[in-house]
């Protein structure tokens, strides 16, 4: 099916504007989501926001059920949908998508001020490890002169927790 004129003008707008965003995400025609905040921000959420059939002369859709947000309280998450649901009712039969994020993205702070960090800390301790920042931290006098393809090989000597594989320092007693 297609979409109505105006919707596809909110379409091709929004994939214009967010092009090359790597927080945002065409779901669908009719449904996108979008990141706030950097992927490594304990604060960061995923907006999820779909058009019914109504839309914009009804609200759409706004959901913050997508897993990335599973550290994130039901209280904080309750209290962010509310304050967005406050901003459809402003905007009511115009496009709003893009506003929608704009208004999280601006209000990140606010929204997540009541977020406890620390429950979120182990998770984002699990992504980060094994990256190539690991290695070079037991060589930091040597970190400016290493090429990009010795930063690979010493990346590539480490296990998944970044550390190097045991025996690495063992003399070769035995020729």
């Amino acid at each position: 099916t297609s979409l109505w004129p105006w919707l596809q003008m909110e379409l091709e707008a929004l994939r214009s504007i967010y092009e090359g965003d790597l927080c945002f995400r065409e779901l669908s025609p009719v449904s996108f989501q979008y990141r706030i905040g950097e992927s490594g921000d304990p604060k960061a959420f995923l907006i999820e926001v779909s058009w019914p059939e109504t839309y914009p002369q009804t609200a759409p859709v706004i959901s913050m059920d997508a897993f990335f947000n599973n550290t994130i309280s039901s209280a904080i998450k309750q209290s962010i949908l509310d304050k967005l649901m406050v901003e459809v009712e402003a905007n009511l039969g115009t496009a709003m998508t893009y506003t929608l994020f704009e208004y999280a993205k601006d209000n990140k702070e606010v929204f997540m001020e009541n977020q406890p960090v620390n429950t979120v800390t182990s998770v984002s301790n699990n992504i980060s490890i094994g990256t190539p920042d690991v290695p070079p931290s037991k060589k930091k006098e040597k970190k400016e002169q290493l090429s990009k393809t010795q930063k690979r090989k010493l990346a590539d000597k480490t296990d998944n927790k970044g550390e190097l594989p045991r025996g690495w320092n063992w003399v070769d007693v035995i020729k």
